[in-house]
């Protein structure tokens, strides 16, 4: 996509506003199920996480705080700590945030730099599939979703940046470091 076709940042930051993201909305919590039941399952509270692009209701924070988990929270609008990029990470979260990326292939390289070896990379996102009408596909109506994923991208994605395994359960996708 070409740049010209980018919200600018105040654009963007408006429509992420507009979202309703109360962290005490069961609905919400059950949305974002698949990341903290997998998290839960397969992580500890001892272990070190991160809620990359937390945005303004970071519910899956909540929910693993109720589990006696702590997540750093990184967002570039919202919880904007840049320090927090200079860590590594046995776990980190990415829910609805990899298809706003502008620039994967550099939020995945970076992903990748902030995971701990066998750390496990958890996203959430609609993926694109070959019987999908993409004119009349509700996800790419959303003109802050950029970039859509298929199976094959993430396959390519698991090879360019060397992860290990890759997992994909519905829509929810596990890389592991």
């Amino acid at each position: 996509m070409g740049a010209e076709y980018l919200l600018d940042a105040t654009d963007e930051e408006s429509r992420y506003l507009s979202h309703n993201n109360d962290v005490t909305d069961e609905g919400y919590q059950q949305f974002v199920s698949p990341i903290t039941s997998a998290v839960l399952i397969h992580q500890t509270p001892e272990q070190k996480g991160l809620d990359f692009g937390a945005g303004t209701g970071p519910v899956i924070a909540k929910v693993l705080a109720d589990n006696h988990f702590k997540l750093d929270l990184y967002d570039p609008f919202f919880h904007n700590d840049v320090t927090l990029l200079e860590q590594q990470y046995d776990f980190i979260v990415c829910c609805e945030v990899m298809e706003h990326f502008y620039y994967p292939d550099k939020e995945f390289a970076l992903l990748k730099r902030l995971l701990k070896p066998k750390g496990r990379l958890y996203c959430m996102t609609d993926l694109y599939r070959d019987n999908i009408d993409f004119a009349n596909w509700y996800y790419q109506n959303d003109n802050t979703h950029v970039f859509f994923y298929h199976q094959n991208s993430l396959n390519y994605i698991k090879q360019q940046f060397d992860f290990s395994a890759l997992t994909i359960d519905g829509r929810l996708i596990t890389l592991t470091n």
